[in-house]
């Protein structure tokens, strides 16, 4: 094999402390760093595209393998049978999809051109055992009104701008850039489950979990749909929304410009 391996993943990330690796809980790098050399007999690179944090889960996580210290994979498994051969060393909460061979300076972070995540509300008068670390709950109704609300609020997040009311405060691995673009971003209703769904160059830490727990500001009457553009002029954290749970938030897609994962 010339180059690397991208795996593309699907996870649910409750039992883990987030995607990467740390001291102090079992990660989902970790687990497939493990499974890789369970397959491959050595210690494997294991590159993500972005990291997760704890509870948070993932229906397509794009990672590269290669050797330790090295630009490719070498393995005679053909390419395409890799994913169902790591499964048979995974937990049944991480999944990889598939396996495909990209070239040996592919980087599944740094070639990111836009992610997807979605979060999911289930806006239900009891809660869904069904549903446990999946989705908010939120009993209060939420009715088509509020809906129409909160998609108008979700609106003014589209284009290039300082989000820096949209990060957790004290972060102390956030760059001091706050400017991201956002391509898209809506909500809509399936029954009783609402989904926020936003997509972007790149997001800052606890970005949509506070864009959908400011959703739900808005959508309970706390906060004005038409004063979102000022909120995020002023790059005061204290105006936005509470951080909504880890529960909810999904990783769905992730772009390249030549890749299809």
């Amino acid at each position: 094999m010339k180059g690397k391996v991208l795996l593309t993943v699907a996870y649910v990330g409750t039992a883990y402390c987030g995607y990467q690796v740390q001291p102090n809980g079992i990660t989902v790098q970790e687990v497939l760093g493990n499974a890789a050399k369970a397959l491959f007999g050595f210690t494997c690179d294991v590159v993500g595209c972005s990291r997760t944090d704890s509870g948070v889960h993932a229906r397509c996580f794009c990672v590269c393998l290669s050797n330790k210290g090295e630009d490719r994979l070498t393995t005679t498994i053909p390419t395409e049978r890799i994913a169902r051969a790591l499964n048979a060393h995974l937990p049944q909460d991480i999944s990889v999809l598939r396996s495909i061979e990209v070239s040996a300076d592919f980087h599944p972070r740094y070639d990111v051109v836009s992610k997807e995540y979605e979060y999911l509300i289930c806006n239900s008068a009891e809660r869904d055992p069904f549903l446990l670390d999946r989705a908010w709950h939120i009993p209060v109704p939420i009715d088509e009104e509020a809906l129409a609300a909160m998609n108008r609020a979700a609106v003014h997040f589209v284009g290039t701008q300082d989000f820096s009311a949209f990060r957790a405060v004290g972060a102390d691995t956030e760059p001091k850039d706050a400017v991201r673009t956002v391509f898209s971003a809506s909500v809509e209703r399936r029954g009783d489950m609402i989904s926020f769904r936003v997509r972007a160059d790149g997001f800052l830490y606890h970005m949509v979990r506070i864009m959908a727990g400011t959703l739900v500001a808005v959508a309970k009457g706390r906060i004005d749909p038409d004063d979102i553009p000022l909120l995020i002029k002023s790059g005061d954290r204290t105006k936005a929304g509470t951080t909504a749970p880890a529960c909810g938030l999904y990783l769905n897609r992730v772009f390249y410009k030549d890749i299809n994962p």
